[in-house]
Order: C-alpha cells, then sequence, then structure tokens
C-alpha cells in the first residue's frame, strides 16, 4: 500500500505587507491534493473549472488551459485563483484572492472576465482595474441557484419537443448561441479572434448530447440552453435562451424543466446563475424549485 498524501488546508493568510509583494506561487502537480481539496469545498461554485480538472488530473498550465495561483501560509494555502482566458477565484480569503490579483495586473491582461463568489471577486476588482483600467461591464450580484433530485415531482411534464440537436442542426444552433451570448454579454463571441474557440465549443455540446433545444418547423432554434459543466457533484445549466417573438408563452417552462430533469439523472445536483436584475428569469428558476446558495460576481473586459 502507498502512502497516504497529506493535504493541505486552506488557511486564513495573514494581510501581507505590501499588497503583490511576497508569497504568491504557481502551483505545480505536486499540489494537486490540496486544489482538488479546495475546488470540492465549494462544488456548486467551482463547477466549470471542477469539470475541466476532472478532464485533465493535472496542474500543468498547458493541459489546464491556464495557470493556479496561490499564497504560501504556514501550513496551507489561500487565495486559490486559477488565471486563464476567465480568472476564477476557487477559495480562500477575499484578501488573499486581492494579493494574487496583484501578481496577475502586473502581467499584460490576457482575460476576458473574472467570475467568482462575490467577495472575492469585489476585493480583486479594485486591484485589477488600477493595472488594467476599467472593464466594459460588471454584473455585481449573480444569485448562484441549485436543486436537487426532490424537485423531479414538482417539474412540469408537458412536452414542448425539446431534443438533443444532431450535427445537422449545428448552423442554426450555433445562430442561437450567438444570439444568446450577444443578449447577455452585449458582444460577439465571434470577435477578437473568438469565432473557431466559439464554433468548436458549441459542436463539442452537440457531439456530447449537453446541448437541447426547442425548434420551430423549418428548424430555427426558439429555446437552447446547454450543460456547461457536468462533474460527480453537480450539472451547470449555462446558455438559457428564449427567443424574443416566443418569449412569455411558457416555453422556457416546460423546456427548461426537461433540461432540469435529464441533468438530475447525471448528478444529484443541479445549478446555474442568474443576473440579480433578470426578473422574470429568476420568478422563472424559482417556479421550477430552483433556491439560491450564494451570490457570485462576474467582470467583463
Amino acid at each position: 500500500m502507498g502512502t497516504t498524501p497529506v493535504v493541505t488546508t486552506l488557511r486564513p493568510a495573514p494581510r501581507p505587507r505590501a499588497v503583490g509583494a511576497g508569497p504568491v506561487r504557481s502551483l505545480a502537480d505536486r499540489d494537486y491534493p490540496v486544489l482538488r481539496t479546495v475546488v470540492d469545498s465549494q462544488p456548486l461554485v467551482n463547477a466549470v473549472f471542477a469539470a475541466r480538472l476532472d478532464l485533465v488530473r493535472s496542474v500543468e498550465p498547458r493541459r489546464l488551459g491556464g495557470s493556479v495561483l496561490a499564497v504560501d501560509t504556514d501550513g496551507g494555502l489561500d487565495g486559490v485563483v486559477f488565471a486563464g482566458g476567465t480568472i476564477l477565484p476557487l477559495g480562500g480569503t477575499p484578501d488573499a484572492c486581492a494579493v494574487v490579483a496583484a501578481a496577475l495586473a502586473r502581467e499584460a491582461r490576457i482575460c476576458t472576465s473574472v467570475v467568482g463568489v462575490r467577495s472575492a471577486v469585489a476585493a480583486m476588482q479594485p486591484v485589477l482595474e488600477r493595472e488594467w483600467g476599467s472593464p466594459r461591464a460588471v454584473r455585481s450580484c449573480q444569485p448562484l441557484l441549485a436543486a436537487t433530485g426532490e424537485i423531479r415531482a414538482q417539474l412540469p411534464t408537458s412536452d414542448p419537443g425539446l431534443r438533443c440537436p444532431a450535427a445537422a442542426d449545428f448552423a442554426e444552433y450555433l445562430a442561437a448561441s450567438i444570439a444568446m451570448f450577444e443578449e447577455e454579454l452585449g458582444t460577439s463571441p465571434m470577435d477578437r479572434g473568438g469565432a473557431a474557440a466559439y464554433r468548436r465549443r458549441v459542436r463539442e455540446l452537440i457531439d456530447t448530447g449537453r446541448a437541447f433545444a426547442v425548434t420551430d418547423h423549418s428548424g430555427a432554434v426558439l429555446f437552447k440552453a446547454d450543460l456547461g459543466a457536468v462533474t460527480p457533484r453537480t450539472c451547470q445549466v449555462q446558455g438559457v435562451w428564449v427567443r424574443p417573438d416566443h418569449r412569455g408563452r411558457g416555453l422556457a417552462t416546460a423546456a427548461l424543466a426537461g433540461v432540469l430533469r435529464h441533468a438530475l439523472t447525471l448528478a444529484p445536483s443541479v445549478s446555474l446563475y442568474v443576473n440579480d436584475f433578470n426578473l422574470p428569469a429568476r420568478r422563472l428558476y424559482e417556479r421550477l424549485g430552483m433556491r439560491q446558495v450564494e451570490e457570485l460576481r462576474t467582470i467583463l473586459y
């Protein structure tokens, strides 16, 4: 039998003597056990990163798609942050996340967003702004909602024609995905050289059966949603969208109920996050039995 690895636990870090100076380092494969512990301590918040970590089982930046930074403390790590195309604070105190943000801000910005627990992102935001300038937009409060299999009995059972798109539906589903992205984020995923990556992502969702749609007789998408992350702990629903001329007709309620029902066959919980000002969406999710478990914040560049 091998020796059981000693897993270092998170501990609050002392306030650094100077922001950005001191014990910030990149994690390596030897840190995988402690990183796993940090990620798994908040399985709903960290669902997207957890799915990536499950896939590669490595902290090597080229495989993970970015670096994981943290503040070293006596006997532990604090302010664990993933830095890639999106910056994700994964765990630790807001003060330590701000220290890591200062280290990141000394480099040219490559990320397009920062997403995480509201208190951590709020601590990082002014530090990043001092070097990177004002963001394009800030979603200051995004309730993270979740539900377990107990909601199955209350989900509507009407059939709106929900299905998983096939490869032949790629063009129509891509068009709907772009429309959703532009409406939600105010920019196109096809801009700034992102077209190829976005096409790959949409095709991957279709190929893996994690895209869902309701279409009209011509094949145009009326409703769409994706399982953006699937882990042993949760499925995170993303990209929920209804074509504007079909809103207010009950389509979203019936279709999303089918998505949630399927998600709960894959994991013991289903989660998503929503802008606090999107009252119609929040009412929809509440009707379907989803309840707030955390608050997130997103910074958009």
